[in-house]
Protein backbone atom coordinates (compact mmCIF):
# COMPACT_ATOMS: atom_id res chain seq x y z
CA UNK A 1 0.00 0.00 0.00
CA UNK A 2 1.61 3.58 -0.80
CA UNK A 3 1.74 6.07 1.82
CA UNK A 4 2.36 9.79 1.35
CA UNK A 5 3.63 11.78 4.29
CA UNK A 6 4.76 15.82 4.55
CA UNK A 7 7.03 17.04 7.44
CA UNK A 8 7.74 20.41 7.59
CA UNK A 9 11.33 22.58 7.91
CA UNK A 10 10.76 24.91 11.32
CA UNK A 11 12.95 28.45 12.22
CA UNK A 12 13.30 28.66 15.70
CA UNK A 13 12.12 31.80 17.19
CA UNK A 14 14.32 31.85 19.98
CA UNK A 15 16.14 29.35 22.22
CA UNK A 16 19.71 29.00 20.14
CA UNK A 17 21.74 25.69 21.19
CA UNK A 18 19.67 25.30 24.30
CA UNK A 19 18.14 21.74 23.43
CA UNK A 20 21.21 19.35 23.92
CA UNK A 21 21.91 21.56 27.47
CA UNK A 22 18.39 20.48 28.45
CA UNK A 23 17.00 23.95 28.20
CA UNK A 24 13.75 25.61 26.35
CA UNK A 25 13.93 26.86 22.86
CA UNK A 26 10.75 28.19 20.65
CA UNK A 27 10.09 27.06 17.00
CA UNK A 28 7.57 26.93 14.42
CA UNK A 29 6.87 24.67 11.41
CA UNK A 30 6.99 26.25 8.86
CA UNK A 31 4.60 25.95 5.60
CA UNK A 32 7.69 24.28 3.50
CA UNK A 33 7.36 20.58 3.48
CA UNK A 34 9.62 17.54 2.63
CA UNK A 35 6.76 15.25 0.98
CA UNK A 36 7.90 11.51 0.90
CA UNK A 37 5.96 9.04 -0.85
CA UNK A 38 6.75 5.14 0.14
CA UNK A 39 5.72 2.22 -2.09
CA UNK A 40 6.49 -0.97 0.12
CA UNK A 41 7.53 -4.42 -1.61
CA UNK A 42 8.96 -7.58 0.10
CA UNK A 43 12.72 -7.02 -0.68
CA UNK A 44 15.67 -5.86 1.56
CA UNK A 45 16.52 -2.76 -0.16
CA UNK A 46 14.76 0.65 -0.31
CA UNK A 47 15.54 3.05 -3.31
CA UNK A 48 15.49 6.20 -2.25
CA UNK A 49 15.52 9.14 -5.18
CA UNK A 50 14.77 12.80 -4.53
CA UNK A 51 13.81 15.89 -7.08
CA UNK A 52 16.64 17.63 -6.18
CA UNK A 53 19.54 14.87 -7.21
CA UNK A 54 20.22 13.10 -10.10
CA UNK A 55 21.27 9.92 -9.15
CA UNK A 56 18.85 6.87 -6.95
CA UNK A 57 20.60 5.56 -3.98
CA UNK A 58 19.55 1.61 -2.74
CA UNK A 59 20.22 1.58 0.62
CA UNK A 60 20.04 -1.94 2.14
CA UNK A 61 17.83 -2.31 5.73
CA UNK A 62 20.87 -3.93 7.41
CA UNK A 63 22.72 -1.29 6.61
CA UNK A 64 24.92 0.95 9.39
CA UNK A 65 26.61 4.00 9.92
CA UNK A 66 29.27 4.48 7.38
CA UNK A 67 27.75 2.55 4.90
CA UNK A 68 25.41 5.73 2.89
CA UNK A 69 26.82 8.89 2.90
CA UNK A 70 24.96 12.64 1.37
CA UNK A 71 21.84 13.58 1.05
CA UNK A 72 20.12 9.37 1.40
CA UNK A 73 22.12 8.84 4.90
CA UNK A 74 19.57 10.78 6.52
CA UNK A 75 17.04 8.08 5.17
CA UNK A 76 19.97 4.65 6.00
CA UNK A 77 20.00 6.39 9.42
CA UNK A 78 16.25 6.41 9.78
CA UNK A 79 16.13 2.75 8.55
CA UNK A 80 19.18 1.97 10.65
CA UNK A 81 17.70 3.74 14.10
CA UNK A 82 14.42 1.92 13.66
CA UNK A 83 16.27 -1.65 13.26
CA UNK A 84 18.22 -0.65 16.29
CA UNK A 85 15.12 0.08 18.24
CA UNK A 86 13.43 -2.94 17.44
CA UNK A 87 10.72 -1.65 14.88
CA UNK A 88 10.54 -3.84 11.82
CA UNK A 89 11.28 -1.85 8.41
CA UNK A 90 10.16 -2.98 5.08
CA UNK A 91 12.16 -3.10 1.41
CA UNK A 92 10.19 -1.07 -1.38
CA UNK A 93 10.93 2.56 -3.26
CA UNK A 94 10.93 5.80 -1.58
CA UNK A 95 10.23 9.26 -3.84
CA UNK A 96 11.59 12.55 -2.02
CA UNK A 97 10.04 16.03 -2.62
CA UNK A 98 11.38 19.51 -1.04
CA UNK A 99 10.25 22.86 -1.11
CA UNK A 100 12.59 22.98 2.04
CA UNK A 101 15.97 24.77 1.20
CA UNK A 102 18.98 22.43 1.80
CA UNK A 103 21.37 24.00 3.75
CA UNK A 104 20.07 27.86 4.79
CA UNK A 105 19.47 26.51 8.65
CA UNK A 106 15.59 25.59 8.05
CA UNK A 107 16.11 22.00 9.12
CA UNK A 108 15.56 20.07 6.03
CA UNK A 109 17.29 17.05 7.51
CA UNK A 110 15.56 16.82 10.47
CA UNK A 111 12.22 17.02 7.72
CA UNK A 112 13.16 13.98 5.38
CA UNK A 113 13.99 12.28 8.91
CA UNK A 114 10.38 12.73 10.09
CA UNK A 115 8.28 12.04 6.63
CA UNK A 116 10.70 9.00 6.10
CA UNK A 117 10.25 7.43 9.52
CA UNK A 118 6.44 8.39 9.33
CA UNK A 119 5.83 6.56 6.10
CA UNK A 120 8.12 3.84 6.75
CA UNK A 121 6.01 3.01 10.13
CA UNK A 122 2.82 3.52 9.09
CA UNK A 123 1.42 0.89 9.81
CA UNK A 124 2.60 0.64 13.52
CA UNK A 125 1.98 3.07 16.47
CA UNK A 126 5.03 5.13 17.49
CA UNK A 127 4.45 8.36 19.67
CA UNK A 128 5.59 11.69 18.33
CA UNK A 129 8.27 11.82 20.75
CA UNK A 130 9.87 8.60 20.07
CA UNK A 131 9.67 9.20 16.92
CA UNK A 132 11.83 12.35 17.73
CA UNK A 133 14.34 10.11 19.34
CA UNK A 134 14.74 7.88 16.90
CA UNK A 135 15.23 10.57 14.01
CA UNK A 136 17.42 12.24 16.49
CA UNK A 137 19.19 8.82 16.83
CA UNK A 138 19.47 8.68 13.13
CA UNK A 139 21.22 12.23 12.82
CA UNK A 140 23.65 11.88 15.99
CA UNK A 141 24.68 8.33 15.72
CA UNK A 142 24.18 7.31 11.77
CA UNK A 143 25.01 11.02 9.93
CA UNK A 144 27.51 12.38 12.54
CA UNK A 145 25.58 15.71 13.29
CA UNK A 146 25.47 16.09 17.34
CA UNK A 147 22.03 17.82 17.12
CA UNK A 148 19.56 17.98 19.46
CA UNK A 149 15.74 17.46 19.37
CA UNK A 150 14.72 20.39 18.67
CA UNK A 151 14.24 20.24 14.49
CA UNK A 152 12.41 16.50 15.06
CA UNK A 153 10.11 17.90 17.50
CA UNK A 154 9.15 21.21 16.01
CA UNK A 155 8.92 19.53 12.71
CA UNK A 156 6.31 16.73 14.49
CA UNK A 157 4.55 19.03 16.70
CA UNK A 158 3.82 22.26 14.73
CA UNK A 159 0.35 23.74 14.81
CA UNK A 160 -1.10 26.84 12.91
CA UNK A 161 -0.40 30.15 14.78
CA UNK A 162 1.12 28.41 17.16
CA UNK A 163 4.89 28.21 18.29
CA UNK A 164 6.32 24.96 20.17
CA UNK A 165 7.64 25.79 23.91
CA UNK A 166 10.25 23.19 24.03
CA UNK A 167 11.09 21.77 27.39
CA UNK A 168 14.45 19.85 26.78
CA UNK A 169 14.73 17.81 29.84
CA UNK A 170 11.31 16.95 30.34
CA UNK A 171 10.37 16.67 27.01
CA UNK A 172 7.45 18.31 27.07
CA UNK A 173 6.04 20.44 23.73
CA UNK A 174 3.33 23.95 25.06
CA UNK A 175 1.81 25.70 22.21
CA UNK A 176 1.83 29.00 22.43
CA UNK A 177 -0.12 31.67 20.41
CA UNK A 178 2.08 33.00 17.72
CA UNK A 179 0.29 35.13 15.19
CA UNK A 180 1.88 38.35 14.64
CA UNK A 181 -0.63 39.14 11.26
CA UNK A 182 -2.68 40.05 14.26
CA UNK A 183 -0.68 42.93 15.12
CA UNK A 184 0.39 44.15 11.50
CA UNK A 185 2.89 42.97 11.85
CA UNK A 186 5.25 40.12 9.82
CA UNK A 187 7.57 37.91 10.33
CA UNK A 188 10.39 38.15 7.07
CA UNK A 189 13.26 35.24 6.77
CA UNK A 190 16.12 36.31 5.06
CA UNK A 191 17.70 33.63 3.56
CA UNK A 192 21.71 34.71 3.20
CA UNK A 193 22.55 32.00 0.41
CA UNK A 194 25.31 31.51 2.72
CA UNK A 195 24.98 27.86 3.49
CA UNK A 196 24.59 26.33 7.29
CA UNK A 197 27.41 24.20 8.45
CA UNK A 198 25.00 21.51 10.17
CA UNK A 199 27.36 18.76 10.71
CA UNK A 200 30.31 20.51 10.54
CA UNK A 201 32.77 20.71 14.04
CA UNK A 202 32.23 24.09 14.71
CA UNK A 203 29.17 22.91 15.83
CA UNK A 204 30.38 19.63 17.97
CA UNK A 205 33.22 22.07 19.43
CA UNK A 206 30.23 24.59 21.26
CA UNK A 207 28.66 21.41 22.38
CA UNK A 208 31.75 20.01 23.78
CA UNK A 209 32.32 23.69 25.59
CA UNK A 210 29.01 23.53 27.28
CA UNK A 211 29.89 19.94 28.75
CA UNK A 212 33.30 20.92 30.00
CA UNK A 213 31.56 24.19 31.96
CA UNK A 214 28.78 21.55 33.21
CA UNK A 215 31.91 19.05 34.08
CA UNK A 216 33.69 21.44 35.80
CA UNK A 217 30.77 22.53 38.25
CA UNK A 218 30.14 19.62 39.24
CA UNK A 219 26.00 18.71 37.29
CA UNK A 220 25.07 16.59 34.16
CA UNK A 221 24.21 19.58 32.25
CA UNK A 222 24.13 23.56 32.02
CA UNK A 223 20.41 23.27 32.56
CA UNK A 224 21.25 22.65 36.22
CA UNK A 225 22.88 25.88 36.80
CA UNK A 226 19.82 27.96 35.25
CA UNK A 227 18.32 28.95 39.07
CA UNK A 228 21.97 30.43 39.45
CA UNK A 229 22.40 32.86 37.08
CA UNK A 230 25.02 33.95 34.65
CA UNK A 231 27.03 34.55 37.83
CA UNK A 232 27.85 31.06 38.77
CA UNK A 233 29.98 30.83 35.77
CA UNK A 234 32.72 33.75 37.24
CA UNK A 235 34.58 30.53 38.93
CA UNK A 236 34.73 28.75 35.56
CA UNK A 237 38.27 29.46 34.88
CA UNK A 238 37.96 28.88 30.75
CA UNK A 239 36.93 32.69 29.73
CA UNK A 240 36.16 31.16 26.34
CA UNK A 241 33.89 28.43 27.60
CA UNK A 242 32.43 30.86 30.58
CA UNK A 243 31.19 33.27 27.70
CA UNK A 244 29.96 30.07 25.26
CA UNK A 245 27.42 28.67 29.08
CA UNK A 246 26.42 31.98 29.39
CA UNK A 247 24.93 32.39 25.90
CA UNK A 248 23.09 29.34 27.12
CA UNK A 249 22.27 30.47 30.32
CA UNK A 250 20.45 33.98 28.92
CA UNK A 251 19.18 32.27 25.85
CA UNK A 252 16.83 30.16 28.26
CA UNK A 253 15.78 33.30 30.06
CA UNK A 254 15.50 34.99 26.59
CA UNK A 255 12.72 32.46 25.86
CA UNK A 256 11.02 32.75 28.93
CA UNK A 257 11.00 36.68 28.37
CA UNK A 258 9.84 36.16 24.43
CA UNK A 259 6.65 34.06 25.49
CA UNK A 260 5.71 36.48 28.46
CA UNK A 261 5.97 39.32 26.03
CA UNK A 262 3.94 37.34 23.53
CA UNK A 263 1.41 36.84 26.45
CA UNK A 264 0.53 40.20 26.31
CA UNK A 265 1.14 41.22 22.62
CA UNK A 266 3.86 43.11 23.77
CA UNK A 267 5.78 42.69 20.32
CA UNK A 268 8.28 45.96 21.13
CA UNK A 269 9.84 43.64 23.80
CA UNK A 270 9.76 40.62 22.06
CA UNK A 271 11.48 42.10 19.43
CA UNK A 272 13.83 43.60 21.51
CA UNK A 273 14.76 39.96 22.76
CA UNK A 274 15.67 38.73 19.21
CA UNK A 275 17.99 41.43 18.79
CA UNK A 276 19.27 40.63 22.32
CA UNK A 277 19.70 36.56 21.33
CA UNK A 278 21.69 37.63 17.95
CA UNK A 279 24.04 39.96 20.36
CA UNK A 280 24.83 37.06 22.73
CA UNK A 281 25.38 34.56 19.75
CA UNK A 282 27.95 37.17 17.88
CA UNK A 283 29.40 37.77 21.25
CA UNK A 284 28.98 34.64 23.53
CA UNK A 285 28.78 31.48 21.46
CA UNK A 286 30.25 33.42 18.07
CA UNK A 287 28.32 31.17 16.11
CA UNK A 288 27.41 34.29 13.38
CA UNK A 289 29.51 35.89 10.82
CA UNK A 290 29.91 39.24 9.76
CA UNK A 291 27.21 38.47 6.57
CA UNK A 292 24.79 37.63 9.14
CA UNK A 293 25.14 40.72 11.43
CA UNK A 294 24.81 42.79 8.67
CA UNK A 295 21.95 41.26 7.57
CA UNK A 296 20.53 41.26 11.09
CA UNK A 297 21.32 44.79 12.10
CA UNK A 298 19.98 46.59 8.42
CA UNK A 299 16.76 44.85 9.17
CA UNK A 300 16.66 46.40 12.58
CA UNK A 301 18.02 49.93 11.53
CA UNK A 302 15.24 49.99 8.33
CA UNK A 303 12.46 49.40 10.68
CA UNK A 304 12.50 45.76 12.08
CA UNK A 305 11.19 45.46 15.85
CA UNK A 306 13.78 42.82 15.98
CA UNK A 307 16.25 40.65 14.14
CA UNK A 308 18.29 37.46 14.65
CA UNK A 309 20.16 34.74 12.94
CA UNK A 310 18.26 31.41 13.42
CA UNK A 311 19.99 27.78 13.36
CA UNK A 312 23.23 26.81 14.25
CA UNK A 313 25.37 29.35 12.82
CA UNK A 314 27.98 30.46 10.54
CA UNK A 315 25.11 31.00 7.49
CA UNK A 316 21.73 30.38 7.08
CA UNK A 317 18.65 32.73 7.76
CA UNK A 318 17.96 35.84 10.00
CA UNK A 319 14.20 36.39 11.10
CA UNK A 320 13.08 39.59 11.36
CA UNK A 321 9.72 40.92 13.17
CA UNK A 322 8.58 43.70 11.05
CA UNK A 323 5.80 46.39 10.87
CA UNK A 324 3.93 44.90 7.86
CA UNK A 325 4.03 48.28 5.93
CA UNK A 326 7.63 48.13 6.51
CA UNK A 327 8.34 45.00 4.77
CA UNK A 328 8.76 46.31 1.38
CA UNK A 329 11.60 49.23 2.97
CA UNK A 330 13.19 46.64 4.75
CA UNK A 331 13.59 43.91 2.23
CA UNK A 332 15.27 46.12 -0.02
CA UNK A 333 17.77 48.17 2.16
CA UNK A 334 18.68 44.52 3.72
CA UNK A 335 18.98 43.34 -0.10
CA UNK A 336 20.36 46.63 -1.57
CA UNK A 337 23.14 46.72 1.61
CA UNK A 338 24.17 43.21 1.73
CA UNK A 339 24.73 43.03 -2.48
CA UNK A 340 26.53 46.44 -2.18
CA UNK A 341 28.92 44.82 0.12
CA UNK A 342 29.62 41.96 -2.11
CA UNK A 343 27.33 38.90 -0.72
CA UNK A 344 24.70 37.08 -2.80
CA UNK A 345 21.35 38.46 -2.90
CA UNK A 346 19.30 37.29 -0.77
CA UNK A 347 15.99 35.53 -0.67
CA UNK A 348 13.71 37.15 1.61
CA UNK A 349 10.16 36.17 2.11
CA UNK A 350 7.43 36.16 5.01
CA UNK A 351 6.23 32.89 7.19
CA UNK A 352 4.09 31.94 9.80
CA UNK A 353 3.48 29.26 11.83
CA UNK A 354 1.94 25.97 10.23
CA UNK A 355 0.97 22.55 10.71
CA UNK A 356 3.32 19.60 11.76
CA UNK A 357 4.02 16.64 10.10
CA UNK A 358 1.04 14.68 8.76
CA UNK A 359 0.12 11.74 6.22
CA UNK A 360 -1.50 12.84 2.78
CA UNK A 361 -3.98 11.49 0.41
CA UNK A 362 -2.61 8.88 -2.14
CA UNK A 363 -3.35 9.26 -5.50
Amino acid sequence: MTVTFAAPGRINLIGEHTDYNLGWALPIALPQHVVVTYRPDRSDTLTVRSDQESDDVAIPLDTAPGDVTGWAAYVAGVIWALREGGHQVGGGDMTITSDVEMGSGLASSAALECAALAALTSRTSIDRIEQARIAQRAENDYVGAPTGLMDQLASLFGEPHRAMLIDFRDLTVQPVPFDPDTARLTLLVVNSRAPHRHAGGEYAARRASCERVAAALHVDSLRELQSRGPSVLESVAATVDARRARHVLTENQRVFDFVAALGIADFAAAGEILTASHASMRDDFAITTEHIDMIADTAVRAGALGARMTGGGFGGCVIALVPTELVDTVSATVRSTVTAAGYPDPAIAPTQAAMGARRLPTD
